[in-house]
């Protein structure tokens, strides 16, 4: 699996995952998640998830008979994905803390 940092819109779609949810429910669950900071709005959710879609780090379930919205969960390559984001993010923390305390 390649590993490239995610954009935030991707992190928060692929934590928000864990559960199966469609378009709406992505989008308030990011919200929730993110304290109200990151609010997407329905482009930039459907664009992500059709990248998302792509790379297999998230599945379409299927639709139930007279069904009108889509549901979305994470695989467990979009788990790996986010884990090895999280590690990336640990790096990064902890190479500026240790410049920062140079500064101080």
């Amino acid at each position: 699996m390649e590993n490239i940092a995610l954009t935030e819109a991707v992190y928060y779609i692929l934590l928000s995952l864990d559960q199966p949810l469609h378009g709406y429910g992505i989008m308030q669950n990011i919200e929730r998640i993110s304290g109200g900071r990151v609010r997407l709005a329905a482009g930039t959710l459907y664009g992500a998830l059709n990248s998302l879609l792509e790379r297999q780090w998230i599945r379409a379930l299927p639709e139930e008979k007279g069904g009108r919205r889509k549901e979305y969960q994470i695989t467990e390559s979009g788990r790996v994905a986010v884990r090895r984001e999280i590690e990336r993010l640990k790096e990064l923390l902890a190479n500026g803390e240790c410049i920062t305390v140079l500064w101080n």
